[in-house]
């Protein structure tokens, strides 16, 4: 609805109310595919789902990225030894007994990291999913979502929080590390933190239904530090707060609503920094960009709009910027309505010449993509979408691979193929420095030694 000059946002204002039924009769129809995928995954793995410490496998393909020095090495092979890189070059060491998989035209790259994901959400409805569905079906369908974000080549993700479904995240995590179902490593936030009355509050039910929000209340700074103990507790690796919304575009401007102050932020920061961890934020415009940057966060996620001040704060403090280029698009291409899909596109427009002035700025970028929303496993689209609105393929790749593995706190040990490093490698088609669109098209996936897909 236009009122005012008004253009209300779908994610970020009002959420779509329709919901797939079709999407779980598959999910649930899925599960005993998925249940029989998992025993065959690792029966294939010498029966374990972890790597067999005394097997060497040889990769070897046409070519392989070095993504430090934005280079591709032709031909590319890594030696992999359990469940690190013990080698990587033209001609790496072949053990005796080592297994040879040769890759063909193919580029071994670093397995692909999302910095922004939804695993238990899935297309429909957002907020009727969690008054509709129960908690045991919510983490049944993560966990098909997270084996779908593997097989696409995604071998680390934060999960940016459950959207109700509490600390459910925490198992799904748990047993992706324990080997018991395939998925990427993961940063998981537990259940996301917002106001009373705020972006992800259940507005617009009848009030005597007492209908939960979407995520956990915390009005104040002592809130936040009681909230954020209790999902530290329960699991979180990370906490995340809604700063802003909703979102609107007045008279053609972004406009947008602070949630938190910069000393509630500040407090919240502080509190996850005692334990060693950090602070995610949605935040999509100022002032609460502002504020966010000025607490300190790890990341402000979906950057619509940022001022000269908080884009210098950002750079100076090497907080991330997540773009989130393709749930604007996905919700601009399946509008319900032709005015909501106008809605949709103007946000979108809005967002783009303001991520040309932030690459410009040299504001740090990580690759995050909102999927849930949209179907798990499609996510690398984000990386076209950066490329097409101004960036380059290699830096791009640089953002989502070295910056992604900082964001996620895993720096040194994911985000380049070296000597020491985790085992996980892709393969995708041609030369992803010429097409990026190639990181779209995995053919063989790797995590920590374990091959999942070739």
């Amino acid at each position: 609805m236009i009122q005012g000059g008004t253009i209300a946002s779908n994610k970020f204002m009002t959420k779509p109310r329709r919901i797939l039924s079709a999407y779980l009769s598959v999910s649930f129809f899925s599960f005993t595919f998925f249940s029989l995928t998992i025993f065959s995954l690792t029966s294939g793995a010498n029966g374990q789902s972890q790597a067999d410490a005394g097997h060497a496998i040889v990769l070897h393909a046409a070519r392989l990225l070095d993504v430090k020095n934005g280079r591709i090495v032709k031909p590319g092979e890594v030696l992999v030894q359990g469940d690190r890189i013990v080698e990587v070059g033209t001609a790496v060491k072949r053990p005796a007994g080592a297994e040879v998989i040769e890759l063909g035209d193919r580029t071994l790259m670093p397995g692909l990291i999302d910095a922004h994901v939804h695993l238990f959400l899935h297309p429909g409805a957002e907020d009727l999913q969690t008054v509709q569905e129960s908690m045991a079906q919510r983490t049944i369908i993560a966990t098909l979502a997270a084996r779908d974000d593997l097989m696409a080549g995604f071998t680390a993700e934060r999960d940016m929080g459950t959207e109700g479904a509490g600390s459910a995240d925490t198992a799904v995590r748990n047993a992706i590390n324990e080997g018991l179902i395939p998925g990427p490593r993961l940063r998981i936030s537990g259940n996301a933190v917002n106001i009373l009355g705020g972006h992800e509050d259940a507005i617009g039910y009848n009030p005597e239904q007492h209908v939960l929000p979407n995520a956990d209340y915390a009005n104040n700074a002592d809130e936040l530090v009681v909230v954020m103990r209790r999902e530290f507790k329960e699991g979180a690796d990370f906490i995340k707060l809604y700063e802003t919304g909703p979102d609107s575009v007045v008279d053609g401007k972004f406009h947008t609503i602070y949630q938190y102050t910069e000393a509630e932020l500040e407090a919240a920061v502080h509190e996850a920094a005692r334990l060693g961890r950090r602070v995610a934020v949605h935040a999509t415009g100022e002032p609460g960009t502002l504020y966010a940057a000025q607490a300190g966060v790890a990341s402000i996620d979906h950057a619509n709009q940022l001022s000269d001040e908080t884009m210098r704060l950002m750079r100076e403090k090497q907080i991330f910027a997540v773009p989130t280029f393709t749930i604007f698009e996905y919700f601009a291409e399946h509008a319900a309505t032709p005015a909501q899909a106008a809605r949709e596109h103007q946000m979108l427009d809005l967002k783009v010449p303001d991520f040309k002035k932030q690459v410009a700025a040299g504001v740090p970028m990580a690759v995050g993509s909102d999927v849930g929303p949209f179907p798990h496993g499609t996510q690398a689209r984000e990386f076209v979408l950066m490329v097409k609105y101004g960036m380059s393929p290699l830096a791009v790749l640089q953002a989502d691979l070295l910056n992604g593995a900082k964001l996620l706190g895993w720096d040194g040990h994911i985000g380049a193929l070296e000597s020491g490093y985790l085992a996980d490698i892709v393969a995708v088609p041609g030369d992803p420095l010429q097409d990026i669109s190639a990181v779209q098209n995995v053919e063989f996936v790797m995590k920590g030694g374990v091959v999942y897909k070739k």
